[in-house]
């Protein structure tokens, strides 16, 4: 079978020919334009490092605060600009205090950098870590309610939730959850690298406590640019990760939080500088813009999804509702074949070295399973997906 075309819209960005890429979800992509204006402001940098360093580059990073603000229906005061989620979780975790006892909730699906976190905060201060088993397949969004809910105790202080799971790729009914716990005086922790570009968030109204999310995947920033929201009344417990001048610099007429993320050191600014410039970008690459674009991959998912399951025999492990941009399908896993979690599946060696085709290819013990995920951009064609389908049909034979 020959190599399939991208969609026409992939000529915005200079992914490599050879590649079938269907990967966006682990690192995004940045097309074109938006790699052009992060060095146009690398030049602005090093032009004068002084002045751009200790003017221009934070009035821009204010403007990118901006820019994320009116897309996520926020306060632009109350957005941390940081360099990806795992640096948000952490930001946030390594932040509070817990009590001896405390119980921190997080599903057994979260991402294993941001389980690890909580792990490493817990054992610090003798917190006990309370892991919800979520089943996969699943039936409906409930299943998740019911579960998380339900583990739910007198101590129980924080509950990290995902928007949409790294490993399962499952659109978890965060908003109803986000309620619920807070409501119940749960701090919630949103863990939205799948987040912004890929589900509407509209953060005030969602009222978590902390919400942090990639401006590099669906976005299509670029790489080290993320945020990290601290609703007001969380804002004076929380510090960044490398405090710097921000912790004694008079007050002024803005505040503490302001002054602590806003300057934590001398790095490259122009990831977050092009912020602005990414949104206006991609969100006119379709008409309709940004809640188009999130409409055209949810739908070119499930036809993705659906063409890999007819193919191969699967079925579809989740409902449509539970999908977003990404879709993790099950393969087939012997009740005595070892699941190695640090260790990519050889399948997906094969598919690159083989076949030209890149996606993640993995074996996950909790819910245990061998699986590989898709993923759906604007540069995505159906094709692409008919093409994987047939290269894994040969290969699982």
């Amino acid at each position: 079978m020959n190599r399939p075309l991208r969609s026409p819209l992939a000529a915005h960005w200079g992914l490599d020919e050879d590649t079938v890429f269907l990967n966006h979800g682990s690192f995004g992509a940045a097309p074109l334009a938006v790699r052009e204006e992060q060095r146009f402001w690398q030049d602005r940098m090093e032009h004068e490092p002084v002045a751009f360093l200790d003017g221009e580059g934070l009035e821009q990073m204010k403007a990118a605060r901006h820019a994320l603000a009116e897309m996520l229906s926020c306060d632009p005061d109350d957005l941390a600009l940081v360099d990806n989620a795992t640096s948000g979780v952490n930001t946030v975790l390594r932040s509070l205090v817990f009590k001896p006892g405390d119980e921190i909730l997080v599903p057994d699906h979260a991402y294993q950098a941001c389980r690890n976190t909580i792990d490493f905060v817990a054992k610090r201060w003798g917190a006990k870590v309370v892991t919800v088993p979520l089943p996969f397949p699943i039936d409906g969004p409930h299943v998740v309610v019911e579960a998380i809910l339900g583990a739910v105790t007198e101590r129980t202080v924080l509950a990290m939730i995902d928007t949409v799971t790294s490993p399962t790729g499952l659109l978890m009914p965060f908003a109803e959850l986000t309620a619920e716990l807070e409501g119940r005086g749960v701090s919630v922790l949103l863990d939205a690298a799948h987040g912004i570009g890929m589900v509407p968030l509209a953060l005030d109204e969602l009222g978590a406590s902390y919400t942090t999310s990639n401006c590099h995947k669906w976005l299509c920033a670029p790489k080290g640019s993320a945020f990290l929201h601290v609703r007001k009344d969380k804002q004076t417990d929380i510090h960044p990760l490398t405090i710097s001048h921000g912790m004694t610099f008079p007050l002024g007429d803005t505040t503490r939080f302001r002054h602590e993320f806003d300057w934590t050191g001398t790095r490259d600014l122009s990831a977050h500088c092009s912020i602005p410039t990414t949104i206006d970008h991609v969100g006119g690459l379709l008409e309709g813009g940004w809640p188009a674009i999130m409409a055209h991959n949810h739908d070119l998912a499930i036809r993705g999804r659906n063409i890999l399951c007819e193919a191969l025999g699967l079925e579809p492990p989740c409902p449509d509702e539970m999908v977003a941009c990404i879709a993790t399908l099950v393969l087939p896993l012997g009740d005595d074949e070892e699941v190695v979690l640090h260790e990519r599946d050889p399948l997906h060696a094969t598919l690159k070295e083989k076949y030209g085709i890149q996606i993640p290819v993995w074996s996950w013990p909790s819910p245990r399973g061998r699986y590989f995920r898709i993923s759906a951009q604007l540069y995505n064609s159906e094709e692409e997906y008919r093409y994987l389908a047939w290269a894994l049909k040969q290969e699982l034979a």
